[in-house]
């Protein structure tokens, strides 16, 4: 266990690098390219981890601000993904579910039942949350790492499935993503594309990055695109006009810095999934394989970055209309991006059909959260939590980015009561 943990504390910006060179190896990458393609991964991390740092950083003060402002005084307060990490990595069930997911993906690659190689093991925690709130409901290590898995083998599938679509949307080769959060909302995405595409006029509504650039010009480019939405958030969260450009600068900064580091990444990634190609076409021609990795690297998108910023208002509105929701989003508000990226090929990277969906995506988030409260707060209560210090008054936790706020995590919440 303490080794696992060990592991875990070095962050993905040193276990990627690390597993990339000894896939290298496997994959008869030559010493020297192989380092180059692990660094090359690894600085890739960083970067994207130091510009969605800047984002989560800048838009934070701005999010709290706006719960201020708006007197917003509900029990349930979301203390943010780090605590539902916290959760995950925790509980009693922590090594079962670690070597049990290992095993089971080797299992499914060796049945043909997946092409899809997770070595994403740090967001374990997304499925491990669902397992550790399922323990905390009860006290059972059998009943709780059987819901785990139950959740990682759900997201795996949705990784094979989505991962042409996601590759071509993204461009990006030989990759997928069993992110046990975001895999679990493709469903809703296609299915709010499809109503979509039957409402006379929004279906006709244009509006990816792409199509905005090319009808607004510099306008509709991610730098200006950010721009504006900082300035907005700035604004409704009522920040001196000094901060409220700043929040401007900053934003319009990731949005043009993210991709480029998501770009790095990319470099060393192809070094390695080359040399995999090569080598597996030989030992098995009638395979193909991809790589699970984290949706780190999807989030830089525009159209996902820029929905994200928008769902910040959007889903503080959601918790003022909602009638029985008691959950307050604070510290996630900033982190509403993850909850987007695999549904938006589906969703054809459209912002407006992207942000209708993340409403309805909230909507379910803000109810669930509302649902598994009590048994949340019991689990972070067994971990022994330290809650941010602009939280430690709540009475009531839950998180609204995270598997147990999914549909597929609450609904295996629910029916382990039964249990």
């Amino acid at each position: 266990m303490s080794f696992i943990n060990g592991i875990i504390e070095l962050g993905p910006t040193v276990m990627m690098p690390i597993i990339f060179f000894i896939l290298s190896l496997i994959f008869r990458v030559k010493i020297a390219q192989g380092f180059k393609a692990a660094m090359l991964v690894g600085i890739g991390f960083v970067g994207i981890n130091l510009v969605i740092g800047l984002l989560l950083d800048t838009l934070g003060p701005a999010a709290e601000a706006m719960v201020q402002r708006f007197n917003l005084n509900l029990t349930v307060v979301d203390p943010g993904w780090p605590v539902g990490a916290t959760i995950g990595w925790g509980t009693p069930i922590v090594p079962f579910v670690v070597f049990g997911a290992i095993l089971l993906n080797v299992v499914l690659l060796l049945l043909k039942l997946t092409k899809t190689v997770n070595i994403d093991i740090f967001n374990y925690w997304h499925f491990m949350l669902t397992g550790g709130v399922v323990y905390a409901v009860t006290n059972s290590i059998v009943i709780s790492v059987v819901s785990a898995l139950l959740h990682f083998l759900i997201a795996i599938i949705i990784a094979d499935l989505t991962a042409k679509r996601i590759q071509e949307q993204y461009d990006l080769k030989g990759v997928s993503f069993a992110h046990a959060t975001s895999a679990i909302y493709v469903p809703i995405g296609i299915v709010m594309n499809w109503i979509i595409e039957r409402i006379p006029g929004l279906n006709k509504v244009k509006a990816s990055p792409e199509e905005i650039t090319k009808r607004y010009g510099v306008m509709g480019e991610p730098l200006t695109l950010g721009t504006i939405l900082g300035i907005l958030l700035g604004l409704l969260a009522g920040l001196p006009l000094a901060d409220v450009v700043t929040l401007g600068i900053k934003v319009a900064a990731v949005m043009v810095l993210l991709p480029a580091m998501i770009n790095i990444l990319v470099q060393g990634l192809e070094i390695v999934r080359e040399a995999a190609e090569v080598l597996l076409k030989k030992k098995f021609p009638d395979r193909e394989f991809y790589i699970g990795l984290d949706t780190a690297l999807l989030v830089g998108n525009p159209a996902v970055l820029a929905t994200g910023l928008l769902l910040i208002p959007g889903a503080l509105l959601l918790t003022i209309i909602l009638p029985g929701n008691k959950v307050l989003p604070f510290v996630d508000l900033a982190s509403l991006v993850f909850l987007l990226p695999m549904a938006a090929p589906f969703l054809k990277r459209n912002l407006v059909r992207l942000f209708l969906t993340g409403m309805v995506i909230v909507t379910f988030v803000l109810y669930a959260g509302t649902s598994i409260s009590s048994y949340y707060t019991k689990a972070a209560e067994m971990v022994n939590v330290t809650l941010p210090e602009n939280v430690q008054s709540a009475t009531g936790l839950s998180n609204l980015v995270g598997g147990a706020t999914t549909p597929l995590g609450w609904l295996i919440i629910e029916i382990s009561k039964l249990f």
